[in-house]
């Protein structure tokens, strides 16, 4: 079961759609009253997040299994899962956050996973809705009002602080 505290709140929608956009825009406004973010963000291929050349990555490519860059200002973790691994749960993955000290995790992609969810959708892109068949969306974000009667709410895509509005009403008490 996926923890109560802090929030969790996803962002879905198919890709091209603009979550990574939306949430580096949607942060600042959230930190700005003073909350404190946590982000997972589910990546579909492979990815580094350090360089041929780095000591870090070298050390990771020589075989350690989980290699920790730190200094005064931030640290990493990256842990290698063996080859043939299922996709990593957002159950398995949350313990590794600093859950004490965040006031919400924000969630992008796992749209799968059983979380409140708001879905981004963009009718120019031709793609369906998710929440007819996601009970987990509460809301939708899109940037052009559906012109058939939604049952869950309705935000504008492009109105940011209407957005984070929405947000510290209904998961920041």
């Amino acid at each position: 079961m996926l923890l109560q505290s802090p929030p969790l709140l996803g962002f879905c929608a198919y890709s091209g759609t603009g979550k990574t956009t939306l949430l580096t825009r949607l942060i600042p406004i959230l930190n700005r009253q003073g909350l404190k973010i946590g982000l997972v963000k589910h990546a579909h291929h492979q990815f580094d997040i350090d360089h041929p050349g780095k000591d870090s990555y070298e050390l990771r490519k020589a075989g350690a299994c989980e290699m920790m860059v730190a200094s005064a200002k931030r640290w990493a973790l990256v842990h290698e899962s063996p080859e043939g691994k299922v996709e990593p749960t957002l159950e398995e993955l949350l313990p590794h956050l600093s859950l004490g000290e965040l006031d919400l995790v924000l969630v992008e992609g796992f749209k799968h996973e059983p979380l409140t969810k708001i879905e981004l959708h963009r009718p120019s892109l031709g793609k369906p809705y998710l929440f007819p068949t996601d009970t987990d969306i509460i809301a939708l974000a899109t940037d052009l009002a559906p012109s058939e009667e939604i049952q869950i709410s309705v935000l504008d895509l492009n109105n940011i602080d209407e957005i984070a509005e929405f947000i510290m009403q209904r998961f920041i008490r």
